[in-house]
């Protein structure tokens, strides 16, 4: 399986491996803001659809954030395993490198020609 990062940094696994990113533009969730009422200071986020996602290919895994993984029924989509108990973080408590990728567990699939899962 080939995995391609669509995340505006590196991914490192622990095995060493480094995914960097494809381009210049990662994929992401269009957000608007809007204010809470009349205090200036709060806003409600509202979300839109995802930018920048690429078609699936036959093969390809796609590297994005947990927030465009949960917000998408793709199944070629994974996220780094932040959360996982082997995640390596610095002392300043910032992922230094995960030892995998999660997917969605939703349990939905999305009919895509010739892919396979």
């Amino acid at each position: 399986m080939k995995y391609l990062n669509y995340t505006p940094h590196n991914i490192i696994l622990n095995s060493g491996e480094v995914y960097s990113p494809e381009g210049t533009q990662s994929v992401r969730i269009v957000e608007t803001y809007e204010p809470v009422g009349s205090t200036p200071e709060v806003y409600t986020i509202v979300k839109g659809p995802i930018a920048n996602l690429p078609n699936p290919e036959v093969g390809v895994r796609l590297i994005v954030s947990a927030m465009v993984l949960r917000s998408s029924n793709r199944l070629d989509l994974v996220a780094p395993a932040t959360g996982h108990k082997d995640a390596i973080r610095d002392s300043k408590g910032r992922i230094v490198s995960v030892p995998g990728f999660i997917r969605d567990s939703k349990g939905r699939i999305v009919s895509v020609p010739g892919f396979i899962i």
